[in-house]
């Protein structure tokens, strides 16, 4: 899952189903992203963390690092283990205030497993088989070595979703199908044992930064990209971060343009600038009317370091104090415990498992 700007123009769940809001109260809003870098980049950045950052003022916001989907492929514990803390450091750097969101590890809150075992049981296998990620990854790495954690992953990200009873959850287009899939399991359920999940809207971005590779500016950011130049990670140096926006590809010609498709590269460089800049693009083009590629780069690195570090030195912070960070996740995982408890005792009654200690039924 991650997250984008919200549209509160999706439709609100159905009347007399169960709700993520009270009267007066804040619709409940849900993403994470997953432990499996040693940084998050600047498309995790600008595509995702500065919107959560806007959406913890005006939702009841969850956000989580969901390690348990990062050991579906092959891992090394001890990365995971040092990679759940980085990226939770992260999101506090970035502006995630425990004050205002709760923020937990998924595999702190143990409800996660076992809703998922239940949605499991009413998900159809050819349904699971349809989804189009775990068909990209066994095309790409050989059925023979994906896990059933893998061809189930999409179902433990519906239960993600589904334990909160959240009004919707941020997502980009390679996330849509997913959220389709939570969202056929919450009515399934519903259906067959009674009204119990919010069915989660998704909440589309109206605009927003989408971030490429530097090095492939048509290709997006991400963890595996091919070039470590062409990510530039939260955690770079000023030194790195500088080198890798000086020695992105550009384009045929001089002239400072948007074009995304004549002018990918340039056009990558202007976006991730107004983003950071709060400058339009088209302000930009005409103040770069007359001047190099050069030029441009040069403010663009500057501008980079200037974000990134103090970002870069909270999160420092934090990863040198891990029983402090330590202790945020553990409240943050009380506060998620909270509503994910009461939600899954109201499937087990449903679904007709026994609470411990009740009556022995005759």
């Amino acid at each position: 899952m991650t997250a984008s700007t919200t549209d509160t123009t999706a439709t609100a769940p159905k009347a007399g189903a169960p709700s993520s809001a009270a009267a007066g109260q804040r619709q409940r809003l849900l993403s994470g992203m997953q432990p499996s870098a040693d940084s998050l980049h600047l498309g995790n950045y600008l595509g995702a963390l500065v919107n959560w950052v806007a959406m913890q003022d005006e939702y009841d916001a969850i956000f989580f690092v969901p390690d348990m989907h990062a050991i579906t492929v092959d891992y090394d514990p001890a990365d995971l283990a040092r990679r759940t803390r980085i990226t939770a450091a992260q999101y506090i750097a970035g502006g995630i205030d425990v004050d205002k969101c709760t923020l937990f590890v998924q595999s702190h809150v143990p409800e996660h497993a076992e809703l998922a075992w239940v949605l499991n049981c009413i998900t159809g296998f050819g349904e699971a088989s349809r989804m189009t990620q775990f068909k990209d990854k066994t095309q790409k790495h050989g059925s023979d070595q994906a896990s059933v954690g893998l061809f189930a992953y999409p179902v433990l990200m519906a239960a993600d979703i589904l334990l909160y009873r959240p009004y919707g959850v941020p997502v980009g287009e390679d996330q849509r199908q997913h959220l389709e899939l939570a969202r056929n399991l919450a009515q399934r359920f519903n259906h067959r044992f009674g009204e119990t999940f919010v069915v989660p809207e998704p909440v589309i971005q109206k605009e927003g930064a989408k971030i490429y590779d530097l090095q492939q500016p048509r290709a997006k950011m991400s963890k595996s990209a091919e070039s470590p130049a062409g990510l530039i990670n939260i955690l770079d140096s000023p030194k790195q971060a500088a080198k890798k926006i000086k020695s992105a590809v550009t384009d045929d010609g001089t002239r400072i343009s948007f074009d995304r498709e004549a002018k990918p590269g340039i056009s990558n460089l202007l976006t991730i600038y107004a983003s950071l800049s709060g400058r339009s693009v088209e302000q930009l083009v005409a103040d770069y009317e007359g001047k190099m590629y050069g030029h441009l780069k040069t403010d663009l690195a500057e501008i980079v370091v200037q974000t990134l570090t103090p970002i870069q030195q909270r999160a420092h912070e934090l990863l040198d104090d891990p029983a402090e960070l330590d202790r945020l996740l553990a409240r943050g995982a009380e506060k998620a415990r909270g509503i994910a408890s009461a939600t899954l005792a109201d499937v087990y009654d449903k679904v007709g498992f026994l609470r411990p200690g009740s009556p022995r039924q005759q």
